[in-house]
C-alpha cells in the first residue's frame, strides 16, 4: 500500500540546488534599431576607411609640400588691383574639402548598395527571418549616412588637421615665414564651421540619400546607372519638349551646398571660419523642408520595395 509520500512529487527545494538559481534570468529588452545599426557598422568598413584614405592621402600631399613652402607669404591681387595676403585658413579649408567629397560619394554608394547587396546575394532571407521590420531596416540603414558617416568624417577632419597643424608648426620654427602663418589660422572656429557644414549637408542631402535607398532596392542590377540616368533622362526630356531646365537646376541645387546656410564673404576674399554660418536661414529655407518631404516619400518607396520585392 502506498503512501502519499510515495505518489506525490517533492516539492521541497533541493538543499544543493537553490529555487532561484533554477529559475532561468530574465532576458534583457533588445533593440532592433541599435543592432541594425551595428550590423551597418559591421558590414560597411567603407565608411571610415574612404575618409580615412582621403586624409591619409592629403597627409602626404602635406608632407610633401613642406619642403617647397616660399620664404614670405604669397599675396594676390583682387579685382581693383588691390593685393591681399593669402588667408591662412585656405590650407585647412582644402584639408576638409578633399575629404568630405569623399565621405559623400562614399555615402552616395553606401546607399546605392545597402538594400541592393542583400537582394543580390539573397541574404535578404537571412535577415527577413529576424523580428526587425522593414521600416527599422531601412531607417537604420538612412541613419549611416545621415549620423555615422558626418560624425566620423567630423573626427577624422580634426586629427587630419590637427597633425597638418603640428607640421605646420614644426616648419615654422625652421624660418618659414609662410608656415608660421599658417599656424595663425583659427583652428577652433574652423572645426566648427565644419561640424555645421556636415549637418548641414546630411540634411539637405536627405532626399539623395533616399533616392538611391529606393533605386538601389528596386533595381534588379547596375543601381548606378538607374539613380544617375533616370534624373538625367527626365533634363534632357525637358531640355527638348519645353525648351527648360528646371530639373536641372533642382540636381545641381540639390547635390551642392545650399546658399541658404551660409553668408557671403565680402568680394575677393575667401573666409573659412565660423562666422559665414547662417543657421537660421538654412532651417527657415523652403528647399529644406521640401527636400525632407521628398525624402520621407523615398524612404516609404523603398519600404515597401523592400517589404514585397523578391530576391533576386
Amino acid at each position: 500500500m502506498t503512501t502519499p509520500s510515495d505518489t506525490m512529487p517533492n516539492t521541497q527545494p533541493d538543499a544543493d540546488f537553490p529555487a532561484a538559481a533554477a529559475a532561468p534570468a530574465p532576458l534583457s529588452p533588445t533593440n532592433p534599431f541599435a543592432w541594425s545599426v551595428r550590423r551597418e557598422l559591421w558590414e560597411n568598413g567603407s565608411l571610415w576607411i574612404a575618409p580615412l584614405s582621403a586624409a591619409a592621402v592629403v597627409l602626404f600631399g602635406v608632407l610633401i609640400s613642406l619642403a617647397h613652402l616660399p620664404s614670405r607669404v604669397p599675396v594676390f591681387k583682387g579685382e581693383h588691383g588691390e593685393t591681399h595676403t593669402a588667408p591662412p585658413e585656405a590650407l585647412y579649408g582644402f584639408v576638409a574639402f578633399v575629404i568630405v567629397i569623399t565621405a559623400m560619394i562614399t555615402g552616395i554608394l553606401y546607399c546605392l548598395g545597402a538594400l541592393h547587396n542583400e537582394r543580390r546575394d539573397r541574404t535578404i532571407l537571412f535577415w527577413k527571418s529576424l523580428p526587425v521590420s522593414d521600416v527599422t531596416t531601412v531607417l537604420a540603414k538612412l541613419f549611416a549616412p545621415t549620423v555615422i558617416l558626418p560624425a566620423v568624417t567630423f573626427v577624422i577632419i580634426a586629427v587630419t588637421e590637427l597633425i597638418v597643424y603640428g607640421l605646420n608648426s614644426a616648419a615654422a620654427a625652421g624660418g618659414s615665414a609662410f608656415a608660421a602663418a599658417l599656424t595663425n589660422a583659427p583652428l577652433l572656429s574652423i572645426l566648427a564651421l565644419l561640424a555645421y557644414m556636415l549637418a548641414v549637408l546630411a540634411l539637405w542631402y536627405a532626399p539623395v540619400w533616399g533616392w538611391c535607398l529606393l533605386v538601389g532596392a528596386w533595381a534588379r542590377r547596375m543601381p548606378f546607372l538607374w539613380a544617375a540616368g533616370a534624373p538625367l533622362a527626365l533634363c534632357v526630356i525637358e531640355a527638348i519638349a519645353l525648351r527648360t531646365s528646371y530639373v536641372w537646376r533642382v540636381l545641381h541645387t540639390r547635390l551642392g551646398i545650399p546658399d541658404e546656410a551660409f553668408n557671403a564673404p565680402p568680394r575677393g576674399h575667401i573666409v573659412v571660419n565660423l562666422s559665414i554660418a547662417d543657421p537660421v536661414g538654412f532651417l527657415t529655407s523652403p528647399g529644406l523642408w521640401i527636400g525632407l518631404v521628398v525624402a520621407a516619400a523615398f524612404l516609404g518607396g523603398a519600404v515597401w520595395v523592400r517589404r514585397y520585392r523578391d530576391p533576386m
